[in-house]
């Protein structure tokens, strides 16, 4: 029997102060490794986008080093560069990423307790370059 198709993400634009001050450089990341980009709360837990990260690229959005990344359920987008400060480890647990998930969580689930939704928070944009840009990051012309 095939599996009912996913709720579609319920868009509440909400301000995402952490991300953007987040300190993590491109080192932090390794080819081969599978990364979370947060995008809202689901079910009372954060929910993202799992990717696997390929080789380091420039985010030009932000003039510095990124990682070019690939979203298997990506369709056209299967391959987009980004931040690293936007993305988690999933593949290992990693001291940092869980600080700043922990962060995100003690931010964002008591705003969307008791919501029955899967909730996107508006964080990211996909730009015509496949360049995933934090709404904090965005530039004119980006």
């Amino acid at each position: 029997m095939p599996l009912p198709p996913s709720p579609t993400p319920v868009l509440v634009p909400t301000p995402d102060p952490l991300t953007p001050h987040r300190d993590i450089t491109a080192q932090h990341f390794r080819a081969g490794e599978t990364v979370v980009v947060l995008k809202g709360v689901a079910g009372g837990e954060m929910w993202g986008d799992a990717m696997r990260v390929v080789a380091p690229s420039r985010h030009t959005p932000t003039e510095e080093n990124g990682w070019r990344l690939h979203n298997a359920t990506g369709g056209a987008q299967s391959y987009l560069t980004s931040h690293p400060r936007y993305m988690l480890h999933l593949s290992r647990r990693c001291p940092d990423c869980l600080i700043h998930l922990r962060a995100m969580e003690d931010t964002f689930l008591p705003k969307f307790a008791g919501s029955g939704d899967i909730v996107d928070c508006g964080w990211y944009t996909i730009n015509a370059l496949n360049y995933l840009i934090h709404i904090a990051d965005r530039r004119s012309g980006w």
